[in-house]
């Protein structure tokens, strides 16, 4: 199954497309398109680790391999991205294990 997810990631005006994979239920790929550069190399380091283990994913011993990729990658970046959270649920979705459902922020002051 694949799953897409497309990211405006705010202020930055960044915007990003995932393109997660799976054919077999539990091992997802990730295609990455995105105008920032540390999303770009959070791709490049999670497309040289090869295929995420979805289930590996979901287990809060195991850690998250995307999101730790993510965090190393993004210390010069801002913390606070909206992408990785959407690394992490397109590849749920395309494994099968999470429906594919709109997630909303919106933020204002008051």
């Amino acid at each position: 199954m694949k799953a897409r997810a497309e990211i405006d990631a705010g202020v930055c005006g960044f915007q990003t497309v995932v393109v997660a994979d799976c054919d077999d239920g539990q091992n997802v790929t990730i295609d990455v398109q995105s105008g920032c550069e540390k999303i770009r190399a959070i791709a490049t380091a999670l497309s040289e680790k090869g295929t995420v283990d979805a289930y590996q994913e979901m287990s809060p011993a195991a850690g998250s391999t995307v999101l730790g990729v993510a965090r190393e990658r993004q210390k010069a970046g801002c913390a606070a991205c909206a992408v990785p959270i959407a690394l992490f649920k397109a590849v749920q979705v395309a494994a099968g294990l999470a429906l594919p459902k709109d997630i909303s922020i919106k933020l204002s002051k008051e």
